[in-house]
């Protein structure tokens, strides 16, 4: 199923959801300041465009969530806002529920980035 999903999510939402990740990490990239939060784009855009078959760890200490205040505030309320209104229209077919779980999952992600682990 790992395959063929994320073939299908790749076409129905995750061009474009991994997209959006990579606009985000090259505007935080710009400044030196937003390097380390630009590469942490970086590796979720790669969730985001094939999220089948991973999972998520949270977890992280103060300076995650430091982090996750600044992030929030800049750039994560727009990206789960996207994945949000994606899985909530992938949701409304059948066929389209293991999608809008997926768009859930990045939308989490979105909100608090920092601290959380792809595995």
């Amino acid at each position: 199923m790992g395959c063929l999903g994320n073939m299908i999510w790749f076409v129905c939402g995750g061009l474009w959801q991994g997209l959006c990740w990579t606009l985000a990490g090259v505007l935080w990239c710009i400044t030196i300041i937003g390097i380390p939060i630009g590469t942490q784009c970086f590796k979720f855009a790669s969730l985001a465009f094939f999220p089948f078959g991973k999972e998520i760890q949270y977890g992280g200490g103060t300076l995650s969530f430091l982090a996750n205040i600044a992030w929030l505030l800049l750039s994560g309320i727009p990206l789960a806002l996207a994945a949000t209104l994606n899985g909530i229209l992938l949701c409304c077919t059948i066929i389209g529920i293991p999608f809008g779980l997926q768009c859930f999952k990045i939308a989490k992600l979105a909100l608090m980035p920092f601290g959380a682990k792809v595995s």
